[in-house]
C-alpha cells in the first residue's frame, strides 16, 4: 500500500481540500479496504472555512482559464490523459482496494478516464455554433457557446475516478473550472486524481486551482456546493433522494445541475434469443462491481417458453461464481463497499420473500476478513413486486416471466427509474419494437447486449427518477456552457424584425 500511495504522491495522511495548496484542518477519517478490513490511509476532511477559500480560488482560477483558447485547453486535456497512462495500474489497484472492485474493472475505470480526454482533446476544436439566415436585410444571426463557471462534481463511491473524469475532460476544454467532492466512502483515489492533475497543470504554467478539491460530508461540504452561487452546475451522482435534495437546493438559487440518479436495469430474453449472448450479458451485468453500478441488471424479463431453461443455466453459472480477493484475476466477484450495503441487500432478500418472491440462490454472508463479501442472489418472482420497483445497490437479480414482447415492454417500463435497458432477440421486429417510441422508456436501450459498459462516445444518463442528465460523449458537453444567440447588423440602417416600423 505504501508502494502505491508513494507512486501516486501520496502519504500515509493526506489533506483533503486542494485550490493550488493542499489544506484540511477537519476531522480526520480513517479509510479501510472491504478487501481485508485494514486501514489503508487517513484523509482529513475540509472545513467550512477551507471550502470558501477552495471556492473561491477555484472561481478566480476561471476568469483566466475561460480566456484561453479552447484548443490550448485540449492540450492540457491531452497531458491529463497521457498522465492517466502513466499511472494506470496503481490508480487502478488503488480504486479497488478502496473500492472493491475486480482489478480488471479498476483497469477498464481508469482506461475510461483516459478515453474521455481522448474524447475531449477532438472536442476542444468542435464546439461548434450555428449561423441562421435573418429576415432582415444584410443583418446574420449566430449562436455561439461561452465557458459556463465552476463545475461542481459530486461522486459517488460506485465510480470513484471514472465519473469525474466525464465531467472534468469536458468542463475543462468547454473553459469551466472544476470543483470536486468524492464519496468518503472513497477519497483517496480523488486525491491520487487531484494530484495527477495538478502536475499536469503546473507543468503548463496554469493555476492548479481549475481542478479543486474539498472532502467532507455531504450535509454540510455537499451542500455548501449546491447553496453556493458561483458554482455555476452542480453534477450530482447519486441516489435518487440525494439528487431530490440536490435538484431543489441547486434550482432554488437558479443554478444549473446535471442528475444521475437511481437504476433499475432490465433485460428482457425473446424465445428468440441467443441464450449464450443472454447469460454472458446477464451476469456480468447483475455481478459486476458486486451489483453495485447504476446500470446493474437487476431485472430479467424472461419469455415464459425459455424461462425454466434459462433459469437452470443462469442458476448453475451463479452457484459457480468464483468471490474473493478482487486483485485476483481467477474471482470475478468482490466485496460490497461495506456492511451497510451487505445490511441493505439482506434486509431487501427478507423483503422480497415475504412478497412472494422465491429465492433460488445465495444472498448468504461469506467468512472473510473484510467482512464484506457475500454471494450474489437469484430470485424468482411473478413480477415487478413493490421490492422490485426499488433500487437495491446490490447484487440480487429478480427473474421474472412475460408472453407477448408487448407485456415484457410494459414489465421493463414498470418502475420508476429509467436509465439503462436491454432485449437479447434475433427477431428483428422484437428489437424494432424496443428501440421505438413504444418500447424502452430508458436513457440507454441496448441490442444483444447487457445493461452495463457504456462507452464514452455516447452520452450517459437517464429518465424519469434517473433525472434526465447527459455526461460524457455526444453533445453532452453544452451542459457544460452557456449558450449566445447573436444579431450582426452589416447594413448601415436600423431596421427591425417581424416587419416593425420605426419613423421618427
Amino acid at each position: 500500500m505504501n508502494e502505491i500511495l508513494k507512486s501516486l504522491g501520496m502519504s500515509d495522511v493526506n489533506p483533503g481540500g486542494f485550490a493550488g495548496t493542499w489544506e484540511g484542518s477537519g476531522k480526520a477519517q480513517a479509510v479501510v479496504s472491504p478487501i481485508h478490513g485494514e486501514k489503508l490511509a487517513t484523509v482529513t476532511n475540509v472545513t467550512p472555512a477551507e471550502f470558501e477559500a477552495v471556492v473561491a480560488k477555484c472561481h478566480k482560477a476561471w476568469e483566466s482559464w475561460k480566456l484561453v483558447p479552447a484548443p490550448k485547453r485540449g492540450e492540457v486535456v491531452r497531458a491529463l490523459g497521457d498522465e492517466l497512462r502513466r499511472n494506470k495500474e496503481s490508480l487502478a489497484m488503488l480504486v479497488t482496494l478502496e473500492m472493491g472492485k475486480t482489478l480488471r474493472e479498476g483497469l477498464g475505470e481508469v482506461q475510461e478516464m483516459i478515453d474521455i480526454c481522448d474524447f475531449a482533446v477532438g472536442l476542444s476544436r468542435q464546439l461548434y455554433g450555428l449561423t441562421m439566415p435573418s429576415e432582415r436585410r444584410q443583418h446574420r444571426i449566430q449562436e455561439q457557446w461561452q465557458p459556463l463557471g465552476v463545475v461542481g462534481v459530486i461522486t459517488a463511491f460506485n465510480f470513484p475516478v471514472a465519473v469525474w473524469s466525464w465531467n472534468t475532460a469536458l468542463a475543462l476544454v468547454c473553459g469551466d473550472t472544476v470543483l470536486w467532492k468524492p464519496s468518503s466512502k472513497t477519497p483517496l483515489t480523488a486525491i491520487a486524481c487531484i494530484k495527477i492533475a495538478e502536475k499536469v497543470l503546473r507543468d503548463f504554467g496554469y493555476d492548479p486551482a481549475i481542478c479543486s478539491l474539498v472532502i467532507g460530508k455531504g450535509s454540510e461540504i455537499g451542500d455548501l456546493i449546491n447553496t453556493d452561487p458561483r458554482v455555476a452546475l452542480v453534477s450530482y451522482t447519486g441516489s435518487v433522494p440525494g439528487g431530490r435534495h440536490v435538484g431543489k437546493l441547486v434550482q432554488e438559487r437558479f443554478g444549473r445541475h446535471i442528475l444521475e440518479l437511481g437504476g433499475n436495469g432490465a433485460v428482457i430474453v425473446s424465445d428468440k434469443a441467443d441464450l449464450d449472448i443472454a447469460l454472458r450479458s446477464i451476469y456480468f451485468g447483475a455481478i459486476g462491481t458486486s451489483g453495485q453500478r447504476c446500470t446493474t441488471t437487476r431485472r430479467v424479463i424472461v419469455q415464459e417458453r425459455v424461462a425454466e431453461t434459462f433459469k437452470a443455466r443462469l442458476l448453475d453459472l451463479y452457484r459457480k461464481t468464483p468471490i474473493g480477493d478482487p486483485r485476483e484475476h481467477k474471482y470475478f466477484m468482490g466485496p460490497l463497499v461495506d456492511q451497510g450495503a451487505i445490511e441493505t441487500m439482506l434486509a431487501a432478500i427478507e423483503t422480497v420473500k415475504a412478497q412472494g418472491g422465491k429465492v433460488l440462490y445465495g444472498g448468504e454472508k461469506l467468512p472473510h476478513p473484510g467482512g464484506c463479501f457475500i454471494t450474489p442472489c437469484l430470485v424468482e418472482v411473478p413480477g415487478n413486486l413493490p421490492i422490485v420497483k426499488e433500487e437495491t445497490f446490490a447484487p440480487v437479480l429478480y427473474v421474472m416471466t412475460y408472453r407477448t414482447i408487448e407485456e415484457a415492454i410494459a414489465l421493463q417500463n414498470g418502475v420508476t427509474q429509467g436509465l439503462s435497458s436491454a432485449i437479447i432477440t434475433n427477431d428483428q421486429r422484437e428489437s424494432e419494437l424496443f428501440l421505438s417510441a413504444a418500447g424502452s422508456d430508458c436513457g440507454i436501450a441496448n441490442v444483444n447486449t447487457g445493461t452495463s459498459g457504456a462507452e464514452i462516445g455516447g452520452a450517459f444518463g437517464g429518465e424519469k427518477e434517473t433525472g434526465g442528465g447527459r455526461e460524457s460523449g455526444s453533445d453532452a458537453w453544452k451542459a457544460y456552457m452557456r449558450r449566445q444567440t447573436s444579431a450582426i447588423n452589416f447594413s448601415g440602417k436600423v431596421e427591425l424584425a417581424q416587419g416593425i416600423t420605426l419613423d421618427f
